[in-house]
């Protein structure tokens, strides 16, 4: 069980810390190890190739994605333990958020997983040809990234609720909430540009990142004011 009591406030502060270090990892090995070094814009054969000659990499990069999110909703929870005595109600949006996120990537995995299946099925998809199944394998890999997109607001969101307690706290430095802030519109930007501007090659949140891998390095290395996390307990009871 996840607690956070004068005691061990620091070693769930280092745990949050190492688990949003697992789920860097495999949120990096999924997205840039596996669907960004496969997938060939616009060319499906290609990329049914990439996928087919390295199916068990692709399989792997699925299942490090499905373990991101179930990390994910451990950490939020770490967090929540946490930074609940600064704002409660503050605190339940920020896990409601992670929720809504976990929920949609987990039922988006399903266009990633099909991708394969279609390539590699069985006797059902004969009525297919190779061309065919080849134009599906990427439509479904598509969605999943049109999946995703829609997920990211959430990533995004999440981070403005998380950005607001550790501002008000000071029992964590201020200028990482305003980076995690920064970061989270930054991810909504994304998915703006995405929608309402095609054409533009530019991704936000390359360069906003910065206040999440802040947050993952200080909660490891220094954790939280324990003296100062006291104080607020008895606001929050």
């Amino acid at each position: 069980m996840i607690t956070a009591t004068n005691s061990n406030v620091n070693k769930t502060a280092r745990f949050a810390g190492l688990l949003y270090l697992i789920l860097a990892i495999c949120g990096g090995f999924a997205e840039f190890g596996v669907r960004q070094a496969m997938i060939v814009q616009d060319n499906a054969a290609a990329t049914a190739a990439n996928i087919l000659a390295a199916a068990g990499t692709f399989r792997l990069g699925f299942v490090a994605e499905l373990t991101g999110q179930v990390v994910f909703v451990v950490l939020v929870l770490a967090l929540y333990r946490i930074l609940k005595p600064v704002n409660r109600n503050q605190a339940v949006l920020m896990v409601s958020l992670v929720l809504v996120a976990v929920t949609i990537t987990c039922l988006n995995m399903l266009n990633q997983f099909a991708a394969l299946m279609v390539l590699d099925g069985g006797s059902y998809l004969s009525v297919f040809n190779t061309e065919q199944l080849q134009a599906l394998s990427l439509l479904f890999l598509n969605l999943h990234h049109a999946g995703y997109l829609i997920a990211q607001v959430f990533f995004g969101l999440w981070l403005l609720p998380l950005g607001y307690l550790i501002i008000k706290s000071d029992f964590l430095p201020w200028f990482i909430g305003a980076l995690l802030v920064v970061a989270g519109l930054g991810y909504v930007a994304d998915v703006l540009i995405f929608a309402l501007l095609p054409s533009v090659d530019f991704v936000m949140s390359e360069y906003t990142f910065v206040g999440e891998l802040a947050l993952l390095l200080w909660l490891l290395v220094k954790g939280v004011n324990v003296e100062t996390w006291r104080r607020w307990e008895p606001v929050a009871a």
